[in-house]
């Protein structure tokens, strides 16, 4: 019984599969706080979606694809908010044209240039196939984004909120935007390899609306999404080894399914307190 529990950890791929795990889960969990609160949903799945012509266009020069990918992620999100200023057209709607165009230029340029990497590895992750270099990138990632969150947290919060407070009591306003777009393309890269640019998102949103049902005080909301995140990666990873399917799908179903829970128990507690009001 003992030696069928402790399977998965004999084999060095599901090894690395549960560090690139541990890895990417508390930057994500904890960026997916901010993003809850400031509305960015649609920029996480957006800035996922327009590192693919990046990723091909490293690829074709030689560079590292990780290289591409930030490049392009910050790409796309600087001209975004460039044409959101300087036009009538809302933010959500230049976010659809733009992001969408981004991924179409992606998909033109891997046909037209094959590669020996898998297009279902990028879209949907290869947490089995992870290498030592994935997670050498991963680790540092992790370690950079949550020292700056753990730093900034305060003046973030106060931007997702409210901007124009944050720029009335002096805040840097502007930097604080592009870093933590910059902070949501570095977790995108990171995530590249376990979950993919199409998952990625559940990874960016599903932790922090866990949280935001759950809790009312922003530092336990940080420290329920880290452990539902985590947690939800480990057994996804772990089930995905015993029913025989993708470890990244197991762990988005996992998540999703926390979420019903805690929008039920949400749902619950606010009618058992109008009935005792």
């Amino acid at each position: 019984m003992i030696d069928t529990i402790l399977l998965p950890f004999q084999f060095a791929f599901m090894q690395k599969a549960f560090w690139i795990a541990l890895l990417v889960a508390p930057p994500a969990a904890m960026l997916s706080c901010f993003l809850v609160l400031k509305g960015w949903a649609l920029m996480g799945d957006a800035v996922a979606h327009a590192v693919l012509p990046g990723i091909v266009l490293a690829y074709i020069a030689g560079l590292p694809l990780i290289l591409g990918a930030f490049i392009a992620g910050m790409g796309s999100a600087v001209l975004t908010g460039y044409l959101a200023e300087n036009s009538r057209v809302k933010q959500d709607t230049v976010m659809g044209v733009v992001f969408s165009g981004f991924f179409a230029v992606g998909i033109i340029l891997f046909v037209a240039f094959p590669s020996d990497a898998h297009l279902d590895h990028i879209l949907f992750g290869n947490m089995l196939g992870v290498g030592t270099a994935d997670l050498w990138t991963a680790g540092l990632i992790s370690v950079g984004v949550c020292a700056v969150l753990l730093v900034k947290w305060r003046d973030l919060l106060l931007h997702a909120f409210d901007p124009a407070q944050a720029q009335a009591m002096g805040l840097p306003v502007k930097v604080l935007h592009y870093g933590l777009l910059t902070l949501l393309s570095l977790v995108i890269v990171a995530t590249l390899s376990s979950v993919g640019l199409i998952l990625a998102i559940a990874l960016l949103i599903t932790p922090g609306a866990i949280a935001f049902l759950v809790v009312r005080s922003f530092g336990a909301m940080l420290v329920v999404s880290v452990s539902v995140c985590t947690l939800s990666m480990i057994a996804g990873v772990y089930a995905s080894f015993f029913i025989d399917v993708a470890p990244a799908p197991t762990v988005v179903l996992i998540l999703t399914a926390l979420f019903l829970v805690a929008f039920t128990y949400r749902v619950q507690a606010t009618k058992a307190a109008s009935r005792r009001a």
